[in-house]
């Protein structure tokens, strides 16, 4: 019998509650009780979710962030929060985003907030994780209570329950040193910790225990190879059995150090790594079960279960019962259920599968396995129907965009002039001051703005009434940037419910979910638009409101896009054609609206490119293909203007210093990026590589609710400013505002200014 299981379900809840519930929480509104019994019931619907699996994830729910769950079952704290009083899941918080509720900081050296975990995504997904921090001296310390409550409750519900945890060796490899030490050096002191943790694990009587080292589809050296055979040496013994979890691509020449470690079983992502299939079989070990990850746990397209049981059925008969089927990786990359979708286009809905739904498709897949394709015949004809339909479907092809994506040639891609030279023409046009002050574009998405948005989407509020509203808005944006001093000011977004979704709404070839969310951190959610034909532009998406905006001030006014790789990787993305083919569409798309910008007198333009790095392949040998085209794409986007025009880009929390040739090869004229929660640790980069173009050096860490303070920003130029030269600095937040509140940015950015008027009078 083929079992068939999960690997993780998204937490959030299909409406978003634990969203809502967490943000209550934080604002004092709501009780810890409260937000810990929504978890619980969080907990149970998600497990009756999944009735009819063999086995079922426990574990796998966390208030924030999974990596950091697995931080606090290891003991491994920061040192400044080691020391607080209090809950833990106050403490948690504290780590997760600098601080917990109002009225829960019961510890005075914690209520004026820490410093943040830093952030960064996971591996090459919009998902953002807390990296975990050691230093030469990090001990490890058990706490077993998260995991063994949950398993409590899983119990009690009556689920067939299978742990999920973070792997010893990818948990080095995702977190920091701070000291410079060697991660891999922990490893005999984490190891016990490990062995103890599955040990209270099989003294609750779990068979299986699913321990993910995603790690092991990227290229290792050496000493992480070796990490991993010490380490499953080490827990082997255990009382449990390991089901080792690997996704996100391929194993390649990690096969045989996979086949050969001491595990009851090994997942594979087969979307990725189908490949790598036929090789692990002919080295398990005849004990060995083999889990296939055969539904994509990371797009929300149909599976074709026939040409699935195709390929695996002659597996089944060769593998007997050490077959097992799941998704690729954890659902926590798609939404929860589409059948809460009630607006979403008919026949484009027919063609989609969120969480819910990939869990059925596993229950068809497995009833074909064990009773033949005859038991599930309806099934298959209803999936085969849909796959059909999409394929046919005259929405999904546009043979005029195709035409313009052959016709692209290398000058479209070129500026008329080298970057000093352009440099020279939009200093002489912008006259800014040294250390120029911004933001990145959005500030505070308030109750009036939602409300607004909601009543125009409702048909409540009419066309005329709902622009009145967000000129309003706009107009307040601009005057408290005026009147705090800043140098380029930006209309603040305030007609963007999301920086991908809104310029998917007004792009041919995308359809828009209303419970599409997904995770991206803490109660951070997303909604990707669903990119699923070839795509154009009918008319300027930015225009009318940047010009509005630029009517209010003789301060120069940003205009404001999201570009091509960014809404490419946020978004859920066709799978019938190369990304590469989808991105050039774009490219051209949004190139059309930077044209139109300058032709309407804008001479600023931001193109955020926040999710570039996060779209290269895990494995560097595959890095090349993947930038050459995302690079072009950008180029394509940017460099039709004229030379005074300054073209901005923005990236947030992505580790690039060993792409930064790559992202000096997009020839914006100035880049900004985050480097507050790592203390200018991305400016390394600049050490060894001459970056010819202008840098701002994110100075303020929007995504904790802390106020930076005027010497802690100048104390951030200044070591900037021994890596770039400072008359190449700008001075701005790390990310866009639209998550904070009024009273937090005001002074914050006052700060900020001050702070860049201290350092011209002291240049």
């Amino acid at each position: 019998m083929t079992t068939i299981h999960n690997l993780g379900f998204p937490r959030i809840g299909a409406k978003r509650e634990l969203k809502f519930a967490l943000e209550s929480y934080w604002k004092g509104e709501s009780s810890r009780e409260a937000l810990k019994d929504l978890g619980a019931q969080l907990r149970k619907r998600h497990w009756d979710n999944q009735a009819g699996l063999d086995l079922v994830p426990v574990g796998d729910f966390a208030f924030y962030d999974q990596v950091l769950d697995m931080s606090f079952t290891l003991g491994n704290l920061p040192q400044r929060v080691s020391d607080f009083h209090g809950d833990t899941l106050d403490n948690y918080f504290r780590v997760a985003r600098g601080r917990s509720a109002q009225g829960a900081e019961d510890h005075s050296a914690c209520c004026g907030g820490v410093a943040a975990g830093e952030m960064t995504k996971w591996f090459d997904t919009n998902y953002h994780y807390i990296v975990p921090e050691f230093n030469a001296g990090t001990e490890f310390k058990l706490d077993t209570s998260r995991l063994l409550e949950q398993l409590a409750e899983a119990k009690t519900q009556g689920v067939k329950v299978k742990p999920v945890i973070v792997g010893p060796v990818t948990y080095l490899a995702l977190g920091k040193a701070k000291d410079d030490s060697d991660k891999l050096a922990l490893l005999p002191r984490l190891l016990p910790v490990y062995a103890q943790l599955l040990d209270a694990l099989a003294a609750q009587g779990v068979e299986w225990v699913q321990i993910d080292e995603p790690l092991l589809v990227t290229e290792l050296d050496a000493a992480w190879q070796n990490a991993f055979n010490t380490a499953y040496g080490q827990l082997k013994n255990s009382r449990v059995k390991l089901l080792l979890a690997t996704y996100f691509g391929q194993l390649l020449e990690n096969q045989k150090l996979v086949a050969n470690l001491p595990v009851a079983g090994l997942h594979i992502d087969a979307i990725n790594g189908r490949n790598d299939v036929l090789p692990l079989i002919d080295l398990l070990s005849s004990d060995k079960v083999l889990s296939l990850g055969v539904i994509n746990g990371r797009n929300i397209w149909k599976t074709d279960l026939t040409a699935v049981l195709d390929w695996i059925e002659p597996l089944a008969k060769r593998l007997g019962d050490r077959l097992w089927v799941a998704p690729s990786c954890s659902l926590l990359h798609v939404p929860v259920d589409l059948n809460g979708e009630q607006k979403l286009d008919g026949e484009i809905k027919s063609w989609l599968a969120y969480a819910q739904q990939k869990l059925d498709e596993l229950r068809v897949l497995g009833k074909a396995l064990r009773e033949g394709r005859d038991a599930v015949k309806t099934a298959l004809a209803a999936n085969q129907a849909a796959l059909a339909a999409r394929r046919a479907s005259p929405r999904v092809n546009n043979p005029a965009v195709q035409a313009a994506v052959a016709k692209i040639d290398a000058k479209l891609g070129q500026r008329d002039s080298v970057y000093l030279q352009r440099a020279t023409k939009q200093a002489a046009l912008l006259k800014l001051p040294a250390y120029p002050t911004t933001t990145i574009g959005s500030f505070p998405q308030t109750a009036e703005i939602r409300h607004a948005r909601s009543e125009f989407k409702a048909g409540r509020l009419d066309n005329a009434a709902y622009k009145t509203a967000m000129q309003a808005e706009i107009e307040r944006s601009v005057r408290e940037q005026e009147t705090l001093g800043l140098d380029v000011l930006v209309h603040g977004e305030a007609e963007r419910n999301d920086m991908v979704e809104y310029f998917g709404e007004q792009l041919q070839g995308y359809a828009f979910s209303q419970f599409g969310w997904v995770q991206s951190y803490g109660s951070r959610c997303v909604k990707p638009p669903i990119l699923f034909g070839d795509i154009s532009r009918p008319q300027a998406m930015t225009v009318e409101w940047i010009t509005y905006a630029q009517s209010l001030t003789t301060k120069p006014m940003k205009g404001m896009l999201t570009g091509p790789v960014t809404i490419l990787n946020w978004s859920f993305v066709r799978d019938d054609q190369p990304r590469s083919v989808s991105c050039k569409q774009l490219a051209l798309a949004i190139r059309e609206e930077v044209l139109d910008l300058e032709k309407a007198g804008v001479r600023v333009i931001q193109i955020d490119e926040a999710a570039l790095r996060e779209g290269l392949p895990l494995r560097k040998s595959q890095w090349k293909e993947y930038l050459d085209w995302a690079v072009e794409s950008f180029r394509i986007t940017a460099n039709g203007v004229d030379d005074e025009t300054q073209i901005h880009t923005h990236m947030c929390y992505s580790e690039f210093n060993d792409i930064i040739a790559s992202i000096a090869d997009m020839d914006a004229d100035v880049i900004t990026i985050e480097t507050s929660r790592s203390d200018m640790e991305l400016l390394d980069a600049f050490d060894n590589f001459n970056y010819p173009n202008e840098i701002g050096p994110g100075v303020y860490d929007i995504h904790s609710p802390n106020i930076p303070t005027q010497e802690h920003i100048v104390q951030l130029m200044k070591k900037a400013a021994e890596r770039v030269p400072a008359e190449r600095l700008w001075v701005n937040p790390d990310c866009g505002l639209k998550t904070r509140q009024w009273a937090e940015v005001i002074p914050a950015l006052n700060n900020m200014v001050a702070a860049a008027r201290t350092l011209r009078a002291s240049a």
